[in-house]
Parts: structure tokens; C-alpha cells; sequence
């Protein structure tokens, strides 16, 4: 079943991880994508890569810098020119950080806020142009469990991810007259190159404090971004979607 046949998607983060995973998902379900990665060589890997799974999938990438608003919004201008239109634009790209608050600098503060708040933003601006012109469209941001629970560390990264969260819940009650959908998916801890470079002692004990037992595939993550993006969540916006095994502590 092909849940997204027709649609032109937008994944930034899209070259390796929970991006990777969702631009595969969404070739699979129909959609045409723009992968954004950070260097040309991963974003040309990640073409590679899909291309040689699925020859007749339609996927492009672009290395736009998304903390730079002008080549941001030439990248989802050169989506729209490429495809003929954006239904679906996935913020997915992000930093994390893991600091003690005695240890942190200005600079450090102002790297997580501007690239996993301030570029989200410059993504959605000329995007919502689009959708607005087309009808309407989705808007899916990354957001995390931490979130919902906070971090003892590194206080950057969930101020950052709040803040994603209260962008995705106003810009659903801005945006819902002009048919664009906006909701977040938080995820949990999940099997990305960053948890597989873990200590197996480690990874076992994170595990110990989930539910389910184990961490979550960058797959099931994905599997929520397909769901928002689809017509199935035709009535969903404004929601901050967790997939993280109930791992809430």
C-alpha cells in the first residue's frame, strides 16, 4: 500500500539515521524526495545507495547550509522547480549536546539553538509559501524524548526541542486554515550510528530502563513520519508524536 503516491518530500538530515531511514520510507510509499545532507560526499553516498536498492525510485539531494536562509530557501525553491510542487517538509536535522551547564560557552549555546530551532524556521518559511499556493501540504519536525522529560546535560539540546515543540503546536493553529498539517515526532533512544558506537554495557543498560526492552530501529521511527505525512492523519496537527517504548524517565 502506497501511502504517499504522488507527494514531493523534503528530508533534511536526510543522508544517514532516522533521516536516511524516512527518505527510504517515503521512496517506498510513492513520494518523490530532496534529501538535505551537510556535505556534498554524504549526500552523494546516500544517492548511491538508494539508487542501487531501487533504480526506479526518484530521489535528488541538495547540501544547502540550513543555518544560512538564503541558501535554504534556493534548496525548497530548487525542490519545487525539480518536482512541480512540496506536499511534505521534514525537519530533521540536528545536534545534540551533552555538557555539564559549568562547562558550556556562549558559542556552544548559540550552535544547537541555531541550527536545530533558527533553521527549522528558515526551512518552513519559503515552504509554507509553496504549500499555501498549492493548497496545502505537511510540515513534520524532529523533536525528542527529552522533550517531554528533560536531560541532566547538555541543557542546549532539550531547550532546543521544547522549542520545536512549541513552534509545531502554534504553527498548526496558524496554518490550519490554509490546509497545511503541522506535527513532531520524539523520538527515544534509537539504534543510530551514535547508540552503536555505545559500549555493549551501556546499551544494555539503557535498554534495562525502556518498556519494551530495547531501543527503537531508526525504521520505526520512520514509520511515524510516513503515517503523519499521509492522508491517514488527514485530521492529526498540532501533535508531538513519542516513539520511544514509553521510555518517559
Amino acid at each position: 500500500m502506497s501511502l504517499l503516491e504522488g507527494k514531493v518530500a523534503v528530508v533534511t538530515g536526510g543522508t544517514r539515521g532516522i533521516g536516511f531511514a524516512i527518505v527510504r520510507k517515503y521512496l517506498e510509499h510513492g513520494a518523490k524526495v530532496m534529501l538535505f545532507g551537510s556535505r556534498p560526499e554524504t549526500v552523494t553516498h546516500a544517492l548511491k545507495s538508494l539508487h542501487e536498492e531501487n533504480s526506479a525510485w526518484v530521489v535528488d539531494g541538495l547540501n544547502p547550509k540550513l543555518t544560512a536562509p538564503a541558501e535554504v530557501e534556493a534548496a525548497i525553491n530548487q525542490t519545487k522547480d525539480r518536482f512541480g510542487r512540496l506536499d511534505i517538509l521534514v525537519n530533521n536535522a540536528g545536534i545534540s549536546q551533552s555538557q555539564s551547564i559549568y562547562d558550556y560557552k556562549p558559542e556552544e549555546i548559540d550552535q544547537v539553538i541555531d541550527l536545530n530551532v533558527k533553521a527549522l524556521l528558515y526551512a518552513i518559511l519559503p515552504a509554507v509559501k509553496i504549500m499555501k499556493y498549492q493548497g496545502g501540504g505537511v510540515i513534520l519536525n524532529t523533536s525528542s524524548m527529552v522533550s517531554i522529560t528533560g536531560q541532566p546535560s547538555g541543557v542546549g539540546y532539550p531547550t532546543s526541542k521544547f522549542a520545536v515543540n512549541g513552534m509545531t503546536i502554534s504553527l498548526a493553529r496558524e496554518l490550519g486554515k490554509d490546509h497545511i498539517r503541522v506535527n513532531a515526532v520524539a523520538p527515544g533512544v534509537t539504534n543510530t550510528d551514535m547508540v552503536a558506537a555505545l559500549p555493549h554495557e551501556v546499551v544494555s543498560s539503557i535498554s534495562a530502563a525502556i518498556p519494551l526492552g530495547r531501543p527503537g530501529e531508526p525504521e520505526e521511527v520512520a514509520d511515524a513520519f510516513v503515517y503523519l505525512a499521509s492522508d491517514m492523519a488527514s485530521y492529526v496537527t498540532g501533535e508531538i508524536l513519542s516513539v520511544d517504548g514509553a521510555c518517559r524517565t
